[in-house]
């Protein structure tokens, strides 16, 4: 097995907390790291926008990470 992280934003705590027990219990990761207090500056269609999002730090393995994708 080959081990990668996969690194996502998620735009809330909620939903963080969500994705990573479904994707845990799934077998689809071994462990989610929740980062709070992440801020995304970004651009979105032409405008600025500014937001208040939950890091996810996503361990899982190469042979998995497909499915764990699609997920």
């Amino acid at each position: 097995m080959v081990p990668l992280l996969v690194i996502t934003n998620l735009p809330s705590r909620e939903s963080a907390e969500k994705l990573a027990a479904q994707l845990v219990e799934g077998h689809l990761a071994a462990c989610v790291n929740l980062v709070p207090g992440l801020r995304s500056i970004y651009r979105w269609d032409g405008a600025l926008q500014d937001d208040e999002e939950q890091l996810a730090i996503l361990k899982t393995t190469v042979d998995r990470f497909e499915d764990l994708r699609a997920r």
